[in-house]
C-alpha cells in the first residue's frame, strides 16, 4: 500500500508541475511551478494524497447519501488544503526567503496565502479530483514498476538536496 501512495505522490506532483506550467504558457506570467528543479510540485502529490485520505475516510464512515458525503468531502477537503496552502506558503517563505504566491489581490483573501476563491476552487478540484481523476488514472498508478518508483524517489531526494545546498 506504501508503494501504491508513493507513486500517487508521484504522479500527481509531476501532473501539478506540468497543469502549473500550462496555464503560465497560456497566461504568459512567466510563473515557474514549485521550488524544485525537477518536473514535480510535491504540494500537489501532498495535496492527492490528502484528498485521498479524506474521501475515503468520510466515504467509508458518514454512511449518508453520496450527495451528502460528498458535500461534506467538499468543505473538508477544502479546508484542508488551504491549510495546506497556508502552510506551504509560509514554509517556503520562511526557508527560501521567496513568495511564490500572493492572493492579496482576491477579494477575500486571509494573509497572501488563502482566500476564499481558492478555497472554493480547491473544493471542486477536489471533487472532480475523486470522482474523475483518480479513478481513470488508478490503473495506471498501480502498474508503475517497483524500480520506477525506487528511480523515481532517488531523483526526487537528489532534487530536494539539491534545492536545499543550492538555495540556502
Amino acid at each position: 500500500m506504501f508503494m501504491y501512495y508513493l507513486n500517487c505522490f508521484f504522479i500527481y506532483s509531476i501532473l501539478g508541475h506540468v497543469l502549473e506550467t500550462i496555464i503560465s504558457l497560456i497566461t504568459k506570467n512567466g510563473f515557474k511551478s514549485g521550488f524544485l528543479y525537477g518536473w514535480w510540485t510535491p504540494v500537489y502529490g501532498i495535496g492527492a494524497i490528502t484528498i485521498l485520505f479524506i474521501s475515503k475516510y468520510l466515504f467509508k464512515n458518514l454512511h449518508m447519501p453520496r450527495i451528502w458525503e460528498t458535500v461534506i468531502t467538499f468543505f473538508v477537503v477544502a479546508i484542508v488544503l488551504s491549510t495546506l496552502e497556508a502552510l506551504g506558503g509560509v514554509l517556503i517563505e520562511k526557508i527560501f526567503n521567496v513568495v511564490f504566491w500572493d492572493y492579496s489581490s482576491q477579494r477575500f483573501y486571509i494573509g497572501h496565502y488563502i482566500s476564499l476563491e481558492m478555497t472554493i476552487v480547491w473544493g471542486i478540484s477536489s471533487i472532480i479530483f475523486v470522482y474523475i481523476i483518480h479513478p481513470l488514472l488508478d490503473k495506471l498508478i498501480k502498474k508503475v514498476p517497483f524500480w520506477a518508483t525506487i528511480l523515481l524517489t532517488v531523483l526526487f531526494l537528489f532534487d530536494i538536496t539539491k534545492t536545499f545546498i543550492d538555495k540556502k
